[in-house]
């Protein structure tokens, strides 16, 4: 594995992919898949918000890009059963100003992301964090840090985030301790635009 994908994802370098990931109700199918393991159109539907028919639409559109891929056939096998290739997918805006097409579909998949999980902490909030142990709710929340850095250093923050969370995420389940569950890690890294840097630099571009 790259020692740059420590957590085993699916990297998407396709503008293409990018693009056809960055549809509601194929992230929502992914998400299924990743959280919950494999399962067929019908059972997906209800979770997705789409027909059984339009849900397997949206597989076979996703398979074609290698994002999902067929698994062990069910009891019934008139159903097709489908997984995601990997726990998890990563994906980066290029580099290269030149490369339009790439930036541009980075950003939709981006945006696409933070609608999707938009509500996901305030709906915690309110529907989860009352009924949990006091064990769990005190590690549990929000932090938000504001610091200044240069990119460099950010990528390395970012990697070494990564080196902690890997033995975590890519473990052997029996391996996991008996009173473990399941815990939504997320990082929103948010670089302020030039001007908040002028301020905390005091200098000018």
């Amino acid at each position: 594995m790259d020692s740059s994908n420590r957590l085993g994802d699916i990297e998407i370098n396709d503008p293409q992919a990018m693009r056809a990931l960055a549809h509601p109700v194929r992230l929502a199918i992914l998400d299924r898949l990743q959280q919950h393991g494999p399962a067929t159109a019908t059972q997906l539907a209800p979770d997705v918000g789409a027909t059984p028919s339009v849900t397997s639409w949206h597989l076979r559109h996703l398979a074609g890009f290698g994002l999902v891929r067929d698994s062990e056939a069910g009891t019934d096998r008139r159903e097709r059963r489908w997984e995601a290739v990997a726990r998890g997918f990563r994906f980066e805006t290029p580099q290269d100003a030149a490369d339009e097409e790439g930036r541009s579909a980075a950003r939709v998949l981006s945006q696409q992301m933070f609608l999707r999980h938009a509500d996901l902490p305030g709906r915690w909030a309110a529907e989860v964090e009352p009924g949990l142990d006091p064990k769990w709710q005190r590690p549990a929340g929000l932090a938000s840090t504001r610091l200044v850095v240069s990119a460099e250093e950010l990528v390395a923050i970012e990697d070494g985030i990564e080196r902690i969370l890997a033995p975590y995420v890519t473990r052997d389940p029996a391996e996991r301790p008996t009173d473990s569950r399941a815990v939504q890690l997320m990082r929103y890294v948010l670089p302020e635009g030039a001007e908040g840097a002028e301020e905390q630099t005091g200098q000018t571009p």
